[in-house]
């Protein structure tokens, strides 16, 4: 191995930016223009001084120097609540500016991640978006967003997805993707069959490792991983401390008194398979509707739903 030694050089010799972007570039391995190209697309501006945290940064680069240089399966790994589906819309952004991938479905498994996203990040691609649904495809659009659910059924009529052509789509991103699509068998991972010629790449803070589901064997090993430890020491995320309290309720019991009515819309259970508490969702994170203040769930809010007036989790 060569050793390395210092060179001392006056100003006039230092390398120019072109030449110092060349090195950069021959140490990534991105040898073609169109990769350069790629790599060069800057990120989405709206004029305000928002712009990517360090590790969103990082997480967006390390992937569209993956697509550049040919790779077709991606995994970020990213704590819940560090702004995956920020860091989506920027790799995305950039991507179809350059004309790297033109045609780019979004999948997601709950609606209110769907909506959320249409609404709130991925605005910028305005007229050029849309979400699938009620069974209807239209083609003349570039960036679609689409539970897995809107697009295949156990019937084959409803396996809808098959009106775009295999290779419709040059990029299709996973949202949550331990869950639909991780397990071989998934009823969802017939989508990505399908699309296989496309760029797949899935997004999670909790990739699946067992027997049966394995997000690194459909992906590869992360190309940025960001820890919810690292968060909370970056100061991105609360920190969280266990306290232990056995209150009378709990160890008594309780039971309305006679005639005593409760408040039905004041606590909502708000699970999966219940129309009910999943109508209420909405309502408890909107700060102008006054109930639901208490939800019971289970994991429907764990991953992705923004509900930023929340100000107690209470974890049973």
């Amino acid at each position: 191995m060569a050793e390395k030694t210092e060179q001392e050089l006056t100003l006039n010799a230092f390398p120019s930016p072109e030449e110092l972007w060349q090195r950069y570039c021959q140490w990534k391995g991105l040898v073609t223009a169109d990769a350069r190209h790629t790599v060069e697309m800057p990120y989405y501006d709206d004029g305000t001084s928002r712009a990517p945290r360090y590790y969103q940064a990082n997480a967006i680069n390390n992937t569209i120097e993956a697509v550049a240089k040919g790779q077709q399966r991606i995994l970020l790994v990213m704590a819940t609540g560090t702004g995956k589906t920020y860091t989506a819309f920027q790799i995305i952004w950039r991507l179809w500016k350059s004309g790297t991938k033109k045609r780019i479905l979004f999948l997601a498994d709950r609606n209110i991640l769907v909506d959320q996203t249409k609404n709130n990040d991925f605005k910028p691609f305005a007229a050029a978006m849309t979400k699938i649904s009620k069974r209807q495809i239209d083609k003349s659009y570039e960036i679609y967003l689409s539970l897995y659910q809107a697009v295949t059924g156990n019937e084959e009529e409803q396996n809808i997805y098959k009106q775009f052509s295999p290779d419709f789509f040059d990029l299709i991103v996973i949202d949550e993707c331990h869950r639909g699509s991780a397990a071989e068998d998934s009823a969802w991972r017939v989508i990505l069959a399908y699309f296989s010629s496309a760029t797949h790449v899935g997004l999670t803070a909790t990739p699946k490792e067992t027997n049966d589901v394995s997000s690194i064997y459909y992906f590869g090993e992360p190309v940025y991983n960001y820890s919810l430890k690292q968060g909370i020491e970056d100061g991105f995320l609360a920190s969280y401390k266990v306290v232990r309290i056995d209150i009378d309720k709990d160890l008594q019991g309780w039971r309305p008194s006679k005639g005593q009515k409760e408040n039905r819309k004041y606590i909502m259970r708000i699970t999966g398979d219940e129309l009910e508490g999943k109508a209420e969702l909405d309502n408890f994170i909107n700060p102008e509707e006054r109930y639901p203040v208490i939800a019971t769930t289970s994991k429907l809010m764990s991953t992705g739903v923004d509900a930023q007036t929340c100000k107690l989790v209470a974890l049973d």
